[in-house]
């Protein structure tokens, strides 16, 4: 992977929201889709932005997918990954969406109340 096809698949505010929330933990479409306030479909189409160019990995468990960030790129570019971190945890939305991420993890969120909740709207 050239670092110009990472940067350009990094080259979207969504998919570096994403990005800095899986660099606190594996989360599932559902989770991202609550945090990010973003539908399922267009977090969907952003991980896959990030899986075909390597930066996410996935694992189906029961009927949900996983994503977290993929142990090859943070072998390759752990630098950028803390570089990312470090930077996207002190700005706005990004700021925002890892409080809101802290805040569900508290509430003992899971894709099940994630499903229920999408489902009662």
């Amino acid at each position: 992977m050239s670092l110009d096809e990472i940067f350009k698949a990094l080259g979207d505010q969504n998919r570096l929201r994403i990005l800095n929330l899986l660099l606190e933990d594996e989360l599932c479409v559902c989770e991202l889709e609550k945090i990010l306030g973003l539908t399922q479909s267009n977090v969907s189409r952003h991980l896959q932005v990030l899986k075909n160019k390597g930066v996410v990995s996935c694992k189906k468990t029961s009927q949900w997918i996983y994503y977290r960030v993929s142990d090859e790129f943070f072998k390759e570019y752990g630098e950028l990954c803390e570089f990312l971190k470090t930077k996207l945890s002190s700005g706005e939305p990004f700021k925002s969406d890892l409080a809101r991420f802290e805040e569900e993890k508290k509430k003992g969120f899971s894709c099940e109340k994630a499903t229920e909740e999408s489902s009662k709207t």
